[in-house]
């Protein structure tokens, strides 16, 4: 049942804006080109999404009880930069379990919650353009390799590459529809 207190064109559950991933049984070439598609398009995207917020704005929790604006922005620095590690390790190592991070402690750090967006920003282009660099290298074997998490199991570099696409677009909606919500 929708929540009536959200506004009409809010999603029904803030925390999913755009729905939760779903894992696909098979995935296709175009899926995974759509993918990479997402990911490159990630660091101009969300550089959009915060463009002239002001501190007070960066400081606005996305949700109640929810990260900041600015939490958010370094969370996504944080949490790609573990999967592009993930990837590599996937590439030279057979099924390496990896290890999983506190997200919420890792937001809570000051650097999480002080550090100028701007950081963040200039690392995930970078990054980016390396990730595609190498994720656009790949043989369709290489794309079948895998890595074992501990929560969700074995996850291949296909699925990886799904999982991080629609997390950008995931946390980039968080930002577009606050801002929304406020008239920013």
């Amino acid at each position: 049942m929708r929540d009536a207190s959200l506004p009409p064109n809010a999603p029904a559950d803030p925390r999913y804006p755009i729905g939760r991933f779903t894992r696909p049984d098979v995935i296709d070439p175009a899926a995974l080109s759509d993918a990479l598609f997402e990911l490159g398009e990630l660091p101009q995207n969300l550089r959009a999404a915060v463009d002239d917020l002001d501190g007070h704005q960066l400081n606005t929790p996305y949700r109640d009880g929810g990260w900041t604006v600015r939490q958010l922005v370094h969370h996504i620095a944080d949490s790609h930069m573990n999967c592009y590690v993930r990837i590599k390790l996937a590439l030279t190592e057979d099924a390496p379990t990896i290890k999983p991070y506190d997200e919420n402690a890792w937001a809570g750090l000051h650097d999480g919650e002080a550090a100028p967006v701007e950081w963040s920003l200039e690392l995930l282009e970078a990054m980016h353009a390396r990730l595609l660099m190498l994720l656009r290298s790949l043989t369709p074997a290489q794309w079948q390799r895998t890595f074992v998490h501990p929560d969700n199991g074995a996850l291949s570099l296909e699925t990886v590459a799904l999982l991080y696409a629609w997390h950008s677009k995931h946390h980039v909606a968080h930002i577009t529809t606050l801002r929304t919500a406020k008239g920013w």
